[in-house]
């Protein structure tokens, strides 16, 4: 459909509106043309919004100089009218609202949208979590259809140079404990020469620019299945615990370690692992705290994936209760105070992730959020 649109060298002057008399609504701008004679209008007949477009764009022939001499004359283009787009029929004339900071500001254009994301994600956001056992084959996990516990010489570098290959460059150790070198105590969790220990060295060797997160816990390693030591009447002992998750995580750290992640929800228990790294040098070890851990069904594949499930009981004495909000909040109040440098919440949700090519994993779907 053919269109008019006129072309007019009157200046005009756009006056704000100071109050809401009149036709005209609060705030908005009144088109006034100077006085004097009224210049004769010049129609353009196009078919488009696109050759209209071009009409205004198109060159009038004068050179650089005249354009110049007509600036400083004064003698300027007639800018395009300012047409304020019209609201439907029946909607209210009303006062703006007094607002300083309008959040939609910064949400009304793909292209502001995209300037003010604060978050991307991509794989060099994921952390990859290998489960790895003494064997020298992989072994299928059956809970976990398509993921495996790696043996720790061959597998596991196939896998981690296939995670590597897509842009993953972070991975997270979980162990698979040999039945005979679990103990009341879990003093195998850090054992030098233990299997995290041996794996973190391995890998920090053939990938040195790879991050390596470590789980500290007890229940890999424990006869009982806990995160922490059992008291004969079934209570789960907390300092104590503490004390071997301080040993657990120095050795993971000795090992080459960049960042360990206690998930055992005992008390105390960030704050006391930042002391006894530094106190062996490892202030560059990062800390990232499992912050809202609750007691959910869903870590059944993930503890039959390391065999740590509790042999009696459940751990509800130490794992949250997925219906209290507030305690999630001063679980992270208290680690963040303690020194954690990354939380990580856990939701009661199960995702499917696949990160590498035939590899997926059920696991529960976590926020990292670094401080």
């Amino acid at each position: 459909m053919a269109s008019t649109v006129p072309f007019s060298p009157a200046k005009v002057q756009m006056l704000q509106a100071t109050n809401c008399h009149g036709h005209a609504p609060f705030g908005s701008c009144f088109a006034v043309p100077r006085t004097g004679p009224r210049p004769r209008s010049v129609a353009v007949r196009v078919s488009s919004e696109q050759e209209a477009a071009a009409a205004v764009r198109a060159p009038s022939g004068r050179s650089i100089e005249e354009c110049e001499a007509d600036a400083v004359a004064g003698r300027f283009p007639a800018p395009a009218a300012f047409v304020r787009p019209k609201a439907p029929d029946g909607t209210p004339e009303i006062r703006p609202l007094d607002m300083p900071k309008r959040p939609r500001r910064n949400r009304r254009s793909p292209a502001l949208r995209a300037a003010f994301q604060e978050t991307t994600i991509s794989p060099a956001n994921l952390v990859l979590p290998l489960f790895i056992h003494e064997g020298e084959e992989d072994a299928p996990i059956g809970a976990m259809p398509g993921c495996f516990r790696l043996g720790w010489q061959h597998g596991l570098l196939d896998e981690v140079y296939k995670a590597r290959d897509v842009g993953v460059n972070s991975f997270v150790l979980f162990p698979k404990v040999p039945d005979a070198l679990k103990s009341p105590t879990g003093v195998e969790a850090y054992n030098d020469n233990g299997l995290v220990p041996r794996t973190i060295r391995l890998l920090k060797d053939k990938f040195p620019d790879i991050i390596v997160y470590t789980d500290v816990a007890l229940d890999p390693y424990s006869s009982d299945g806990h995160d922490g030591i059992v008291r004969e009447d079934g209570v789960i002992l907390n300092d104590e615990t503490v004390y071997q998750l301080c040993k657990q995580a120095v050795s993971q750290a000795r090992a080459g370690a960049d960042v360990v992640s206690p998930s055992d929800m005992m008390d105390g228990r960030v704050g006391a692992i930042r002391s006894a790294l530094d106190a062996e040098g490892f202030n560059d070890v990062s800390i990232m705290s499992y912050t809202a851990k609750y007691a959910s069904s869903f870590y059944g594949p993930f503890r039959e994936a390391l065999d740590s499930n509790p042999r009696f009981g459940d751990k509800k004495t130490y794992q949250m209760n997925p219906a209290n909000y507030r305690e999630a909040l001063l679980e992270t109040a208290a680690d963040e105070a303690e020194g954690a440098d990354i939380l990580l919440v856990i939701l009661l949700l199960i995702i499917q992730c696949c990160i590498t090519k035939g590899n997926s994993c059920v696991c529960c779907s976590i926020i990292m959020v670094p401080l």
